[in-house]
């Protein structure tokens, strides 16, 4: 999930015991029974809601694919919605990046924010209470700088609306700022649009300037938890009028997943996405075959689920159900060397 422009909403996340209730509460709901018999008066429930819950509560089924997840030795990590809410770090998360840390493992904070640099970040979490290096960070910004630079190795010129992070991203890879006749008009998180900037990426696009967005999201939440557009929003207007589709970075395309997977360097198999939304997380899990987990501490709920035609691999409460003591989970220096060779063939 997307980093608002500002970062002071608070959303109070369901406490330990009500995520793990969630499932028997739907179940009753929709009229089925705790040993998942149908009430006989009552509707037919789906036998995909029944999976749907399988992968939160089944004893054995949530069981198991929660301990393969322990077992990865790569993990994508978005941020909103998973390690925190606003200025309020979310159960769990700190004793996550401890468990990461303490087992060897690789991991990288993926948002499809691209206003804030990795920098800005890695502070963010820093007063949160977790500490970890700039490396571990990487957003929209960086990715659709990247692609920019695979299309133009030796480098362009950009008519951006965004925020510093985007601007830093592509300033490194060697693209400049020019509104009279870019190579690209980039679309980008932030509070800077406005009609006459709209108008003139508008004019642009009709010269033949490339339309890229870092990210699709059409809304966001402000500091009040009130809806507000986003980059995609801004992206469908440009495209309405000069009848042209952008090219997107971020989640849920399996671009920015690749790149990721690049940082990583470890393979799909070893590597899972921990995410709150189904439309981008799960999503850019299930298109690039990467495990996808979907946490219910942001914004997707149970009850969300039958909207869409694909599931996670599996669902928790938060990620306060990954941190585990056994030490089977500790990765060796010769099996993280093993898993890097073999990700290079691939």
């Amino acid at each position: 999930m997307s980093l608002s422009p500002s970062e002071n909403v608070v959303i109070n996340p369901p406490s330990e015991d009500e995520t793990r209730d969630l499932a028997l509460e739907f179940a009753q709901r929709m009229n089925v029974s705790e040993s998942g018999a149908n009430t006989p008066s009552k509707p037919q429930v789906s036998p995909a809601v029944k999976k749907d819950y399988a992968l939160l509560n089944d004893p054995e089924y949530h069981t198991k694919r929660l301990e393969q997840i322990r077992q990865k030795k790569g993990y994508i990590i978005d941020m909103d919605g998973v390690i925190y809410h606003g200025t309020k770090l979310l159960p769990g998360a700190k004793e996550l990046v401890d468990f990461l840390h303490k087992n060897n493992k690789r991991f990288l904070f993926l948002t499809n924010n691209s206003a804030p640099t990795p920098r800005e970040l890695q502070q963010k979490l820093h007063r949160l209470g977790i500490d970890v290096t700039e490396d571990h960070f990487f957003t929209a910004g960086q990715a659709t700088a990247e692609f920019l630079h695979s299309q133009m190795p030796e480098g362009g010129t950009c008519f951006t609306i965004g925020e510093p992070g985007l601007a830093y991203a592509l300033y490194e890879k060697g693209f400049f700022m020019n509104d009279h006749n870019p190579d690209y008009v980039v679309l980008g998180e932030g509070s800077s649009y406005n009609y006459e900037n709209l108008t003139k990426a508008v004019q642009l696009v009709c010269q033949g300037a490339k339309l890229i967005a870092t990210n699709l999201d059409v809304e966001n939440l402000n500091s009040k938890g009130n809806k507000i557009p986003s980059c995609g929003a801004f992206a469908a207007c440009v495209e309405v009028i000069t009848k042209t589709k952008a090219f997107f970075c971020g989640k849920p395309s399996a671009l920015i997943m690749r790149y990721a997977q690049r940082v990583l360097g470890l393979s799909r198999a070893e590597t899972c996405i921990i995410g709150d939304r189904m439309d981008t997380d799960i999503a850019a899990g299930i298109s690039s075959e990467i495990d996808p987990v979907l946490v219910l501490s942001g914004v997707t709920k149970m009850e969300d689920l039958p909207q869409f035609a694909y599931r996670p691999y599996v669902i928790l409460g938060g990620v306060y159900e990954i941190p585990n003591d056994d030490k089977k989970h500790t990765i060796s220096v010769e099996e993280m060397e093993d898993a890097a060779r073999r990700a290079s063939y691939l």
